[in-house]
């Protein structure tokens, strides 16, 4: 199986974590941030999770009391019994308990047939063209690279959690942090207690003295907010890669360092994380599930756990892929490249229930679902609805903003 990962499609696309000095900020200047310039308790932050590799949306979203997809999926098809009922004849894949809980309680937003004109079936290209919102001409900046552009050139607004920066953060002159995950630590012993030392304030000290040792308190501060959660990343990131190449086991702590960044009051407004593995030309059925599980634990326990304060009750997390599968299974029991898919829309702020057209598993377009949804429309209510922006300034004229924000 020829999975697609962040990194994989970060490599061919030739965009590294040193497109801009932005990128060259750390943990310590985010730290620094929270303490002199802490992102106000009422501010929107958006969590977004890229799933690489084209997530199949029938998999996920399963339409299965539909006698089509049966016909196109006879050893694929989940049955009805199978999937956690969501309304319509659709339901969730048996793997996500803790998002039909999210919908039950209407805090998940289903966003139905998401597209884009003329698709491609190209995982870097249908990437490209997600990140960059731009599906005709190509362009050198990404959709929220060009918001932090409008929003006063500040790196530190966006953030992706890992050592590369994707593309959709890149501005004409700004770009948002990579923050590395590992290495965030601190000496021991001895050398510990002295360093430690050097971090408390003494009576009538010079000002050069002062700023040194605060800025000591700071590195201490960076490495116990964060140190735990950035290392446990790390490893879970080798660890997947050793077991199934896709990064997956990394997920939950990713979103645990974002988890941390946001209690503490870090200044950014956007987080980036990822899982990849979605490339399911075979065997389809046990690896999505696997994944999506995956997925589910991981943002379920987010997303409970921001709910339990100011901050975390203003996150709003949209998950993506940068396309779905085709309709009728191929013959290793898994699908190929398709078109449209869902975009999932969770967090307190959001009006849950089913947005956009179902698109026909019998009115195709060459194999493929037709789309019903414009994606640059779920960034316009993005931008409109949590990063207080107008989204013309962004995507251009011409853009629907949804009602699930």
């Amino acid at each position: 199986m020829n999975s697609l990962t962040r990194r994989r499609f970060l490599a061919a696309s030739g965009v590294t974590a040193t497109v801009a000095a932005g990128a060259a900020l750390g943990w310590f200047e985010l730290i620094d941030r929270a303490r002199t310039d802490p992102l106000p308790t009422d501010a929107h932050v958006l969590v977004l999770l890229t799933l690489y590799g084209g997530n199949d949306g029938l998999g996920t979203i399963i339409p299965a009391a539909d006698p089509a997809y049966q016909q196109a999926r006879p050893d694929l098809a989940y049955a009805e019994h199978e999937i956690l009922p969501l309304g319509e004849g659709l339901g969730l894949n048996p793997g996500m308990t803790g998002l039909k809980k999210l919908w039950d309680d209407r805090h998940l937003a289903i966003v139905r047939g998401v597209s884009y004109p003329q698709p491609d079936h190209s995982h870097f290209r249908s990437m490209a063209i997600w990140q960059t919102a731009s599906p005709t001409d190509p362009l050198p900046t990404g959709w929220l690279g060009r918001w932090l552009d409008a929003s006063g050139s500040d790196p530190l607004l966006a953030v992706s959690i890992g050592p590369v920066l994707p593309p959709m953060l890149a501005g004409a002159t700004t770009a948002g942090a990579a923050l590395p995950l590992g290495g965030l630590t601190l000496p021991q012993g001895a050398l510990g207690r002295a360093f430690t030392a050097l971090g408390q304030p003494a009576p009538g000290e010079p000002a050069p003295q002062a700023a040194a040792a605060a800025a000591v308190i700071d590195l201490h501060r960076a490495v116990t907010a964060f140190a735990s959660a950035v290392n446990t990343t790390a490893k879970n990131t080798l660890t997947a890669r050793a077991t199934n190449g896709g990064g997956g086991g990394a997920l939950a702590a990713q979103l645990d360092v974002v988890a941390r960044c946001i209690e503490i009051g870090a200044p950014s407004r956007v987080y980036c994380v990822s899982l990849g593995g979605f490339d399911t030309h075979a065997d389809e059925r046990s690896t999505q599930q696997r994944l999506l599980t995956q997925v589910d634990s991981a943002v379920a326990a987010f997303l409970d756990r921001m709910a339990t304060t100011d901050r975390g009750r203003k996150v709003v997390l949209a998950a993506y892929s940068e396309f779905g599968r085709r309709v009728a299974a191929n013959a290793s029991q898994g699908t190929d490249h398709g078109t449209s898919g869902p975009v999932l829309i969770a967090g307190q702020p959001v009006t849950g229930g089913f947005y956009g057209d179902q698109p026909s598993l019998t009115d195709l377009n060459d194999g493929d679902l037709k789309t019903t949804t414009d994606f640059r429309d779920t960034y316009a209510a993005l931008l409109a609805k949590v990063l207080d922006t107008d989204p013309a300034r962004i995507l251009g004229p011409g853009r629907t903003v949804a009602t699930y924000l």
